[in-house]
């Protein structure tokens, strides 16, 4: 069955064109927003007067019986050669309600169905990777709620730079769950807009109540323009792109765990759950879980990168380029929405090795800034500061001694006014943690702060996410 033989002579078609151009084995996955569509199109058809109260029955039964089979038949698709879903379920219910079933199509055609079936789609998957960025907050929330107590070195360059609060580390990676949290948040309300009734570009010749449809298809408002409205799939990209960043803050964060986690580290290890072994070599423990998140985040740049190409010389209206969206859409979001779900066992279930963490501060002089930041407080210029601290290091260097090792006549070699007070600062990395008192500081005062924030902030998105159920 076609939707378009009409204009075409009955004849044998080309196997190979066949095979490249059907859409089902991927759109088969927007059955139940089909159906659902078409189930209130109908209602509308018979407001428009194009069916009569019979038809729309005889349609509604033979689409709910569809319905049913599907849903109770999860390999319903099976063995199916249909060109796309909609030529599946008009095929399918011609054969539950007879010939009126070819009345289904009038006023509409596949670039608006299926631009309203995609919408559709995204914004349920969109509320899903909200919940998921959810989970992985509450995850980081809790386990920094539970360490507010551990030092462990801050790294830039992967370089020894200054102590931080373990729990400052995993909350730097909420604010960034967080904005993403709020991106998918955007692009459900951005894909949140009703095509149907676009026709294939130029709008319907029939009386349909388009604000009717979409209020009970639960779209906010109308697409105001049928030619962008069956061609746009700018909710797409942005879906992407929220699901693209997300991937590359999952993919920093697995960075950070896959190096913490190993035996030069040690500062945290992975539950058995989330860890491989190797073939080979007995006593290996892999970060396979976070490798994977890893190497996904490729992907999710790839299909970003593909679908922004593939819109970007196209002229208006539809073209059946489009038909590629679908599987950059379904993977990308299914790759995301896992890894979020993952990414939050991992980090709820990592066991945290303080010592190793606080023992780690005391290698590559991270307190030198804080030296510096005193002698300041003494009246010192900085840049003399600087480069005097910096020359203390370059002696500890040279002796192989950590900046509490150093002796007093050492050091007053470099600093003269080096006393009992600016040793206490070398050697105190907790002390250095908690003079970063500003706001947004690693002290502790400020990091209870940011973990009651962070908990006010999760009781408010679950309540967002409540109110969308």
């Amino acid at each position: 069955m076609k939707l378009w033989g009409g204009r075409f002579a009955a004849g044998k078609r080309d196997s190979l064109f066949e095979k490249f151009s059907e859409s089902f084995s991927r759109d088969q996955r927007l059955i139940l927003y089909d159906l659902r569509v078409n189930q209130v199109y109908v209602r509308h058809l018979g407001a428009a007067g194009v069916l009569n109260s019979r038809e729309v029955r005889q349609l509604n039964r033979g689409l709910e019986s569809l319905q049913s089979y599907v849903q109770s038949h999860p390999r319903w698709a099976q063995g199916q050669s249909s060109e796309d879903v909609h030529t599946w379920v008009e095929a399918r219910l011609e054969r539950e309600s007879g010939a009126v079933a070819r009345k289904l199509r009038t006023g509409r055609s596949r670039n608006d169905l299926v631009a309203t079936e995609s919408r559709l789609f995204t914004k349920d998957v969109a509320f899903e990777l909200m919940k998921a960025s959810l989970a992985l907050m509450e995850s980081l929330a809790g386990v920094a709620r539970k360490h507010l107590d551990v030092v462990m070195p801050g790294f830039t360059h992967l370089q020894p730079a200054q102590p931080i609060l373990f729990s400052h580390y995993l909350l730097a990676y909420f604010e960034m769950f967080l904005r993403d949290f709020e991106r998918f948040a955007l692009v459900r309300t951005r894909a949140d807009e009703l095509p149907l009734g676009a026709g294939a570009l130029a709008g319907t010749a029939f009386p349909l109540n388009r604000d009717g449809l979409a209020r009970q298809l639960g779209f906010a408002r109308v697409a105001r323009n049928s030619l962008d409205a069956t061609s746009d799939r700018d909710f797409v990209c942005e879906l992407l792109f929220a699901c693209t960043l997300a991937m590359n803050h999952l993919s920093r964060i697995a960075e950070d765990v896959i190096i913490y986690s190993s035996p030069a580290f040690g500062y945290v290890e992975l539950d058995n759950r989330y860890a491989t072994g190797s073939s080979l070599m007995p006593q290996k423990k892999n970060p396979d879980s976070l490798e994977l998140i890893r190497g996904k985040a490729a992907g999710a740049l790839g299909r970003l990168t593909g679908m922004l190409a593939l819109l970007k010389g196209l002229p208006l209206a539809y073209n059946r380029d489009l038909q590629e969206d679908k599987q950059a859409l379904f993977e990308g979001a299914d790759a995301a929405r896992d890894s979020l779900q993952l990414a939050a066992r991992i980090v709820e279930t990592l066991r945290v090795n303080r010592e190793r963490m606080r023992a780690a501060t005391e290698i590559g002089f991270l307190t030198a800034t804080d030296i510096a930041d005193e002698l300041v407080r003494r009246g010192v210029p900085f840049g003399e500061a600087h480069e005097r601290v910096g020359e203390l290091v370059r002696l500890c260097v040279a002796r192989k001694k950590t900046l509490a090792e150093i002796t007093h006549d050492e050091a007053r070699r470099i600093i003269p006014s080096w006393d009992g007070h600016l040793a206490r600062v070398a050697a105190s990395a907790e002390r250095s943690v908690e003079r970063r008192k500003a706001t947004g500081g690693t002290a502790r005062v400020q990091v209870s702060r940011q973990i009651r924030w962070a908990g006010q902030t999760i009781s408010q998105l679950r309540k967002k996410i409540s109110s969308l159920s």
